[in-house]
């Protein structure tokens, strides 16, 4: 029997086009990945070392939150309710839902927020000190995109597992059974498979995520030794040699990214993700011949690629085809319905042919779905003058008198 305690979020792990590809806890550690693929020389140490130890590590205030408010709490309701409950009920620590920044166990309690791979790190941080077994678990959603300027994010989801005690396991297991943390609504995981990863695995995620943050900012340096510790800690973790791949990309050395791209390919040939940026690097290497042989190959593995329909219509936008525009954001919509950044669009298009009220709905959307504080923040501002026009410009129905 599982019991779910659910709440609402959805973790980023991915880099530029990168897939969610995570490996199975195994009985055996992968073998190392092959050295040739690391150019330490290329770049300076970096300027914000990430220590993989910090990961789950409790900090004091951490250690003081679960003497002061988690044990006693388990004391009365269960270890396992407790921790929930304390960490999650709006009452109790306040945490907010927030994507910008992949946080480790501390960062996350500090700040009382963070997206969902900091938050299932920070709960598994806790739980592990409570004692409780914990499983880590790669989630297959419906491919989720988002986008930082001009590179795109496949998003994926993990949530965890809560076991027993030890000392709990000769107790009934049908009145501890399980819980499942997770940060999506239950009607959203019903017939989702699950698969359990290995907590260095997590740690991967972590440094690939952070990896990938780096890049966004455009520090190269900081980005190659993440995604290089992302690959040690778990060596079968695909998505960070596509990581490093886009890193040796955007630094210039495009032999060394066709090198990282070709080890993902090698093992994953009809992954779209890894190919699109493959052609990139083909480009680079002015082999023309093999980029458009594979260009042809992923265009008939994804004839209609993230943002394709997103694209057209900011094309038709710019030419003054409001219509069309809407047209395009609709589509791009109906395969990812929850992305602000489609709604958002498709309320400008709406604006702009008089449907106020279809553009004030859109906003709200937008508002609702954005994963970041500032996004909301410049929603909630939109919608306010959105909705003090339609009041200015509403017409009063004139007044009937009965004879």
């Amino acid at each position: 029997m599982f019991r779910h305690r659910t709440f609402q979020g959805l973790a980023r792990v991915a880099a530029w086009a990168a897939p969610l590809l995570l490996a199975a806890c195994a009985s055996a550690p992968p073998p190392p990945a092959p050295s040739a693929l690391f150019d330490d020389a290329l770049f300076r140490p970096a300027e914000e070392p990430l220590d993989p130890a910090s990961v789950f590590a409790l900090d004091a205030g951490m250690r003081d939150y679960l003497e002061r408010r988690l044990l006693p709490a388990a004391r009365q309701s269960g270890v396992r309710e407790a921790l929930t409950d304390q960490l999650y009920i709006r009452s109790k620590l306040q945490l907010e839902y927030e994507s910008t920044l992949t946080r480790n166990a501390a960062e996350a309690f500090e700040a009382r927020k963070g997206n969902c791979l900091s938050l299932i790190i920070m709960t598994g941080a806790f739980a592990k000190a409570m004692g409780l077994q914990v499983t880590y678990q790669q989630v297959s959603i419906d491919e989720m995109y988002s986008r930082a300027g001009d590179m795109y994010f496949l998003n994926g989801h993990v949530n965890l597992t809560l076991g027993p005690r030890g000392t709990d396991i000769l107790r009934s297991y049908e009145r501890f059974g399980l819980f499942t943390v997770d940060f999506l609504p239950p009607t959203d995981l019903q017939d989702q498979k699950a698969l359990p990863i290995s907590e260095n695995t997590v740690v991967a995620m972590y440094m690939n995520n952070r990896a990938a943050e780096a890049m966004v900012a455009g520090q190269l340096d900081d980005a190659y030794w993440r995604a290089r510790q992302a690959v040690a800690f778990d060596p079968a973790f695909l998505s960070a040699y596509n990581t490093l791949g886009v890193i040796y990309l955007r630094h210039g050395d495009a032999a060394a990214a066709e090198r990282a791209l070709r080890y993902v390919i090698d093992r994953q040939p009809d992954n779209p993700r890894v190919l699109a940026n493959y052609v990139e690097v083909l480009h680079r290497l002015g082999r023309e011949a093999d980029a458009a042989r594979e260009q042809a190959r992923l265009a008939t593995l994804e004839p209609y690629p993230p943002f394709y329909f997103y694209n057209r219509g900011e094309l038709a936008m710019k030419q003054g085809d409001l219509r069309a525009a809407r047209d395009w954001f609709k589509r791009e919509l109906d395969r990812s319905p929850d992305y602000h950044e489609f709604h958002y669009a498709l309320a400008v298009a709406d604006f702009g042919l008089g449907l106020v009220d279809e553009a004030r709905k859109e906003l709200a959307i937008a508002m609702q779905d954005a994963t970041q504080r500032s996004d909301r923040e410049l929603y909630a501002v939109k919608l306010d003058k959105l909705k003090a026009y339609r009041q200015q410009t509403t017409v009063p129905m004139p007044s009937v008198r009965m004879q």
